[in-house]
């Protein structure tokens, strides 16, 4: 290993003092002369996603030494995504993707370490680290943090997002407040992300197809003893990955990666915000994985796994019968996913999933008897979306639906309304001006979905938005209108009362109004403008992040990291 990036701050005269730096940091020399691994975390005290990482980071650095190599731990940012709902914090949820997979590049490349370990659990913490991982492209490993454990009320497993809904059902008068306090408190259970196919768990599955996790891994639950064990043993096949030049990061992740990885997204019924972190990923591979790419991957792959919040059940029982491996295994006997494309280890898909288990028929079925013969997400294009956006099918018994539009110019807006009850079946509750770039940072709708479905609405009305949705979200919501309103698409065109038209079957969403009008409202048109001007990290998202439709990315493609030598030593 001569040639690693390490030795440009530990090798030669001229390195003195950085050999001198390491020694106070506890480091003896034979330390200094081994592979250099950076142990990313997001672990940190606002939520219970990043509180539950420390015991696998240690594992990890266990298994590095184990394999051969020093390891280097240091953290990074997250947000907690439930904490952020329905105010202005939830505008840096996605902001916090991208400052994370820059942070973590800063680390590895300023400090030219060898290879890189990310350890995350929350809905961007996931997307950052694997971003930042495929940007690097050295050595890389993925671990998931795991999910909580579920609670019980009245002696049955309940999901503790219920609670969200419960909400909506004091609103509507059908559950006081002191019951709805006296459930939250019960819904209280152990650490790890929210339990369910949500953002977090959907992450987990594709960075095990994408092979920057190993298979098996990301549903095991964060208060398993498990997770340090399989912790430790992938930092050891890290090591041997690193000793045998790969497979590095853009070997695994190519457009047939891609598209396995939009398969089990669209077989588990997972969250619409993968129709983001997937384009981003690619790019920083320097590939173009649009929303197109994930329609047809979506529109070809069987939805067969009954994974919350399209079904009862929550990633630890997918554990329970085998884990991410059963549904791949599904797929791939189905002919649904590309086998030839690379695991973690550097086995392909079809040699690491020989020995996986059948589907148990309940939680996973099989390809040939599946929930829905189409996957779980439908990317709809038409007048209302030219560029596309997605809906969760997998979450909604409505496949279409039309109304009358309900404009609202902001979030809040619109949470005020439904939570006074200011609608009305049959209406097209609209949410604008909350995109990348408007908004900024795309805000999630999960409070003001949760209401209305605890207020007995989710299937007698619609929600579109150029914002998103939480992975958790359910009813008819369609969420990543592009072209968002603040570049002037048509969803800043929509009045109140206008028809809108929204067909899953078909792929469409529809705005029924003439053109000639469209033609005159834009010409009048003009931006919402800011009541308070933007500054700081707000304002620099602004100004660089792309449309959602290209994964609201914020630069410019795939990174060369130069070469150096040590010749001049």
């Amino acid at each position: 290993m001569a040639d690693r990036r390490s030795r440009i701050v530990t090798t030669g005269l001229d390195r003195t003092i950085h050999r001198w730096q390491l020694r106070a940091t506890g480091l003896d020399d034979a330390a200094i002369e081994r592979p250099f691994v950076g142990v990313a975390h997001t672990y940190g005290e606002v939520s219970p996603c990043s509180m539950s990482l420390q015991p696998q980071v240690a594992a990890a650095k266990i298994g590095v030494e184990a394999g051969g190599g020093t390891a280097r731990e240091f953290s990074t940012i997250s947000v907690s995504d439930l904490l952020t709902q329905h105010h202005e914090g939830m505008r840096f949820s996605l902001m916090s993707r991208e400052a994370i997979a820059d942070s973590v590049e800063i680390v590895v490349r300023a400090q030219n370490y060898d290879a890189l370990v990310g350890v995350g659990a929350c809905d961007k913490t996931i997307p950052g680290l694997l971003m930042a991982i495929v940007r690097l492209n050295v050595p890389s490993l993925f671990l998931h943090g795991g999910t909580m454990l579920l609670p019980f009320w009245q002696g049955k497993e309940t999901n503790p997002l219920s609670v969200l809904e419960a909400v909506g059902k004091v609103q509507a008068g059908q559950m006081t407040e002191a019951e709805l306090e006296r459930f939250s408190q019960a819904m209280t259970t152990t650490l790890g992300s929210c339990p369910g196919q949500f953002s977090s768990g959907t992450g987990g599955s594709y960075a095990e197809t994408l092979g920057l996790a190993p298979l098996g891994s990301t549903t095991i639950p964060a208060p398993y003893a498990e997770r340090q064990a399989v912790a430790r043993a992938a930092a050891e096949q890290l090591m041997a990955n690193l000793e045998r030049g790969g497979p590095l990061p853009r070997e695994l992740v190519t457009r047939r990666s891609l598209e396995n990885a939009a398969a089990v997204v669209a077989a588990t019924g997972g969250s619409s915000n993968a129709a983001l972190h997937l384009p981003a990923i690619a790019h920083e591979a320097g590939i173009e994985f649009t929303l197109d790419d994930l329609a047809e991957v979506f529109r070809r792959t069987p939805h067969i796994a009954a994974l919350a919040p399209g079904g009862p059940y929550v990633p630890h029982h997918l554990h329970q019968v085998g884990g991410t491996p059963v549904v791949l295994k599904a797929l791939l006997d189905g002919g649904f996913l590309h086998g030839d494309a690379l695991s973690f280890d550097g086995r392909t898909l079809s040699e690491a999933l020989a020995d996986a288990p059948d589907p148990d028929g309940e939680v996973v079925r099989p390809a040939s008897d599946p929930i829905s013969a189409s996957g779980g997400l439908v990317v709809l294009r038409g007048s209302l979306a030219p560029d596309g956006a997605v809906i969760k099918v997998s979450a909604t018994a409505n496949r279409q639906f039309e109304g009358t539009a309900r404009v609202f110019e902001t979030e809040q807006d619109a949470f005020r309304a439904v939570r006074k009850r200011e609608y009305a079946e049959g209406d097209v509750i609209v949410i604008r001006n909350e995109g990348p770039r408007g908004g900024p940072g795309m805000r999630e709708m999960l409070s003001t979905t949760s209401a209305i479905v605890g207020q007995g609405m989710g299937g007698k009305v619609a929600l579109i938005t150029d914002g998103r949705f939480s992975g958790a979200t359910r009813g008819l919501c369609v969420g990543h209108v592009c072209p968002e309103a603040a570049d002037g698409g048509p969803i800043a065109l929509v009045r109140d009362g206008d028809r809108i038209r929204i067909d899953a079957d078909a792929g469409t969403l529809d705005l029924l109004v003439d053109e000639a009008e469209l033609a005159r409202r834009r010409g009048a048109w003009k931006a919402l403008q800011r009541t308070v001007p933007l500054a700081g990290a707000a304002e620099k998202y602004a100004r660089l992040v792309r449309p959602a439709h290209q994964g609201a990315v914020t630069h410019s493609g795939a990174l060369v990291w130069p070469e150096e030598t040590l010749e001049a030593q």
